[in-house]
């Protein structure tokens, strides 16, 4: 390493990527008591979600399905805080969520080059931060991989997989019948604005020269608020790592002749006038690379079959989206949409490699096959994983055990530990704690006993909330004195976007890609809970305030106690905007 420094650090867990996996991975496990670095090879946070490459972040289908947690945190923390959805402001949600995480050390712009291995365990990493021509060597009981391109396979020595496997190795219906090398490719987006005049454009001479005809399956239109561009796809024909600068030079020119198609064509011309490219990424978004093998490999079957495992631990809803290796080169649709049900679950055991004892995967390189992946690969999904593995981590360091060993010993502590995070996982409830099971709760307002289902949010036919006027209250009974130490409540933050604007409803994501002139400003869901009291009730009668909320936009949240009381009280003071109030769980802590 010569002349330049090298600084150490030791912690408890070490994540490298810091797209939404790795970021909530580190949220979730620094939250929990573990020193965390984030090692991240960017300046800044989000892989495809971020400024530099700008995919809006997708999930699960259907009513009520949208994902909880950490991203539904970032999300709501983006509604309040970036109505006109700038994707910079964006960019410092994310930074500020990481940076200000007391166990938490960021490292910014630090690629990760080497891995030190002591037999089948990783001992330490290293990265060179370019930014400040510093090595960082970081030791850790416990890794994680959320790359995307799984750097630390080929370091470690750990079984991946790259491309799609042959239809008779798993009996999968939609897998080419020979096994290849070829993956879904990578799109370097453009962001484009409507303004009240016109605007020329005037191409490179690099540009491609696009056509009606010459566009089969791919004309673009911007009258299409969902127009994004994404089909500006190439590289799942080469070599999705190596070939990365080469594809992304190819896209380049394909970018800038879509853009001069839409300007400059006679037919296109007149209708695409006001309209102004804003914005081109100079990053590629990646979809597929490299997949590590875990205790199990996620496959096409267990998608359809709605994934019911006993180690659920996340879940999708995403169709089996898989795109043609070839791209914009074909002349075949740019993806085929193999229908799955939503939601479907996801094994924790796909979440570690099988033969590196300490390391963790989390986020599209998880093991699965090439045909569930297409579904698993979306954002909002990885980031459940991410926050699965940060779970599991920080157990795994408590427990001084790795992944495997919290399958085997700690499986029902960590899916726990999940739903009590607001990470929904299906097909499952939530269990309450004792003291609210024991509980006796009382409002004027009917339907309190939602309130501790287990269930934090509609599923199917069934509400699973309370409804109740604003001002109401409702008050939770111990039947007798009990050291109450937390009260957690959750929120309706609007999981199917119903009071939105129309416009925004119809796409229902944080962020926007093209924009025109009339794209109304989104903010916090009218349904939240702006104002609220709690109030711990003594054995004497009297009462202490344990919270005085004037300004929540957040839907899952925690307040410490830590006194005796006899009872507590939550008063709903006011909305974000919608007629009555609506919540779905009321739990009190102690014993």
């Amino acid at each position: 390493m010569g002349a330049f420094r090298t600084i150490e650090h030791s912690v408890d867990f070490c994540v490298i990527g810091g797209g939404l996996s790795g970021l909530c991975a580190a949220i979730a496990a620094a939250r929990h008591g573990s020193r965390v670095v984030l090692m991240h090879d960017r300046p800044m946070l989000g892989g495809n979600a971020s400024s530099e490459i700008r995919m809006w972040v997708c999930g699960a289908h259907g009513r009520n399905n949208q994902e909880t947690g950490i991203i539904e945190e970032l999300r709501l923390e983006n509604q309040y805080r970036n109505p006109d959805k700038n994707y910079s402001v964006w960019d410092t949600i994310l930074w500020e969520k990481v940076r200000f995480e007391p166990n938490i050390t960021l490292l910014l712009n630090c690629t990760c080059q080497d891995a030190h291995m002591d037999g089948s365990m990783i001992q330490s990493v290293t990265g060179w931060q370019m930014t400040t021509q510093t090595y960082h060597r970081v030791t850790a009981k416990l890794f994680a991989d959320c790359s995307g391109d799984s750097i630390l396979a080929p370091l470690t020595g750990a079984e991946f997989r790259v491309g799609r496997e042959a239809r008779a190795e798993f009996g999968e219906s939609i897998a080419p019948v020979e096994a290849d090398k070829r993956t879904m490719g990578m799109s370097c987006m453009i962001q484009v604005r409507e303004e009240n005049h016109p605007s020329v454009f005037t191409p490179p001479a690099w540009a491609e020269k696009m056509t009606k005809a010459g566009l089969p399956h791919r004309e673009p239109n911007l009258s299409n608020t969902g127009e994004n561009f994404w089909y500006m796809e190439l590289g799942g024909d080469r070599n999705s790592i190596a070939d990365t600068e080469t594809v992304r030079d190819e896209l380049y020119g394909v970018a800038m002749g879509i853009w001069d198609y839409l300007k400059n064509d006679p037919a296109q011309r007149e209708k695409n006038a006001n309209w102004r490219l804003d914005w081109m990424g100079m990053l590629p978004g990646k979809r597929e690379s490299r997949r590590y093998v875990g205790d199990y490999i996620m496959t096409q079957h267990d998608v359809e079959e709605q994934g019911k495992f006993d180690d659920l631990i996340a879940y999708g809803g995403w169709k089996m989206d898989d795109h043609h290796p070839s791209g914009f080169r074909t002349g075949e649709k740019p993806t085929i949409f193999h229908p799955a049900p939503s939601p479907y679950g996801i094994a924790y055991r796909c979440l570690y490699s099988k033969d590196v004892g300490n390391l963790f995967c989390a986020g599209r390189n998880i093991s699965a096959t090439h045909s569930a992946l297409s579904s698993t690969r979306v954002m909002a999904t990885c980031a459940l994983l991410g926050q699965a593995a940060g779970t599991a981590a920080a157990i795994a360091v408590r427990e001084e055990c790795g992944p495997r060993g919290v399958y085997e010993n700690h499986l029902k502590e960590l899916r726990a530990t999940l739903m009590d995070d607001d990470s929904w996982l299906p097909f499952s409830r939530r269990e309450v704690s004792p003291l609210t099971a024991a509980s006796s709760y009382e409002s004027d307002v009917p339907g309190t006993d939602a309130l501790r289902s287990g269930y934090d949010r509609p599923i199917g036919d069934d509400d699973n909330g309370w409804r109740a006027p604003v001002g109401s209250s409702v008050t939770v009974s111990f039947g007798r004195t009990a050291r109450l130490d937390s009260v957690r409540v959750v929120f309706d933050s609007d999981l199917n976007h119903d009071t939105l604007p129309e416009a925004a409803a119809r796409l229902g994501r944080p962020m926007i890609h093209n924009r025109p002139l009339s794209w109304p400003d989104t903010y916090v869901p009218k349904t939240i809970i702006k104002k609220y009291t709690i109030e711990a009730i003594l054995p004497d009668g009297s009462s202490v305030v344990l919270a005085d909320e004037t300004n929540n936009y957040q839907r899952l949240r925690r307040h410490a106690a830590g006194i005796d009381a006899a009872a507590i009280r939550l008063t709903l003071n006011e909305t974000w905007g919608a007629e009555d109030c609506h919540l779905f769980a009321l739990d009190v802590c102690g014993g």
